[in-house]
């Protein structure tokens, strides 16, 4: 007897579920490893900032080998196969990546935000040694909200065409309530405000600095403030960067929080096996946008893959010459990096 019930559909809506999985979770797990590998060969790109871009491809390049292998072989069986204990590990691994994820993405945004709004305050604050201790702290965090099901507070239940699991949304009680409440909240809604509030900041200061160029900077050729002010320009590129990667990455989860929010309100009935499916496909498929975005927007990114992977130059549309010029100003720059530090 089969240990997990089956739900009636198609077979065919199982094997197009588990392609669509397998084609995410193929380009996650190449698509993240390459970033780690490009920003870890680089010492240009070993920013403290960049430190998080690294975490954020650690989490999700985790989700992807954790969910999907085991999502698509589930939907080839077309139930769940790995047991009660398997459906607790894997909904874990899925809760625990996935908040690492967005925690992480709240942490980049205020990074932006104390270095474009108060440069003077940040500096020294974001050392690699406190960017260390801010990802443990990260990680603890994610760890606390991904644990209490494991301790009766909700559950780690099968979800969808029952061949995944998450945790428990849909039973109305109390507790499956408070949690899913607080879940929410804490790992949804305050890192979505902190990090509608940091780049509405910084839209601020680009604007106020905008305007004191065109009437301070430009007046007198103070040429310490347009120093200043490129330097801003410089991080509102990595800041743009960051906030397409949160963007999509939030636009990925929305359609699984509603589900989730739907059946916190009393109305799981309405919800279908697909409506809880199609949404959980696609947040997984939010570990593919982070590789994808570096790989269009970011140059550095794009020459150091092109310089330690040849073989992607024509795909990343890098020149063997563009990739040398980075290769030597790699190298130029180790001479230079202390006085620019200072």
């Amino acid at each position: 007897p089969r240990a997990f019930p089956t739900v009636d559909v198609p077979d065919h809506a199982h094997y197009t579920i588990g392609v669509v999985i397998l084609i995410v979770g193929i380009t996650g797990t190449l698509g993240n490893f390459l970033v780690f590998y490009a920003f870890c060969r680089s010492r240009s790109l070993q920013t403290p900032a960049n430190i998080l871009i690294i975490n954020l491809a650690i989490s999700d390049f985790l989700m992807s080998i954790t969910q999907s292998p085991v999502f698509f072989t589930n939907s080839l069986y077309k139930h769940w196969i790995f047991g009660e204990k398997g459906c607790e590990l894997y909904a874990f691994c899925g809760a625990l990546f996935g908040i690492t994820s967005m925690i992480t993405l709240m942490v980049i945004a205020l990074d932006r935000y104390f270095v474009i709004t108060k440069p003077l305050a940040s500096v020294g604050v974001t050392s690699k040694k406190k960017a260390l201790i801010i990802l443990v702290g990260v990680w603890l965090y994610s760890l606390a909200w991904s644990l209490p099901p494991f301790f009766g507070w909700s559950a780690y239940v099968p979800e969808g065409l029952l061949t995944s699991c998450s945790w428990d949304y849909m039973t109305f009680t109390p507790s499956v309530r408070a949690y899913t409440m607080l879940l929410f909240c804490f790992v949804f809604f305050i890192p979505l405000i902190a990090i509608i509030y940091s780049y509405v900041s910084i839209f601020e200061a680009i604007k106020k600095a905008n305007k004191s160029v065109q009437t301070f900077g430009c007046k007198r050729g103070n040429k310490e403030f347009q120093k200043q002010y490129q330097r801003m320009k410089n991080e509102w590129k990595m800041a743009k960067i960051a906030l397409i990667v949160i963007l999509f990455f939030v636009v990925s989860w929305s359609p699984y929080s509603v589900v989730a929010l739907v059946a916190f309100a009393g109305y799981s009935h309405v919800l279908t096996p697909f409506m809880h499916s199609i949404p959980a496909v696609i947040a997984k498929a939010s570990v593919i946008h982070n590789p994808i975005i570096y790989a269009i927007t970011h140059p550095k990114y794009r020459r150091a893959i092109a310089t330690h992977v040849p073989c992607l130059r024509p795909l990343l549309r890098i020149s063997p010459k563009d990739s040398r010029s980075f290769s030597s100003y790699h190298s130029s720059r180790r001479a230079t990096v202390t006085s620019q530090s200072s």
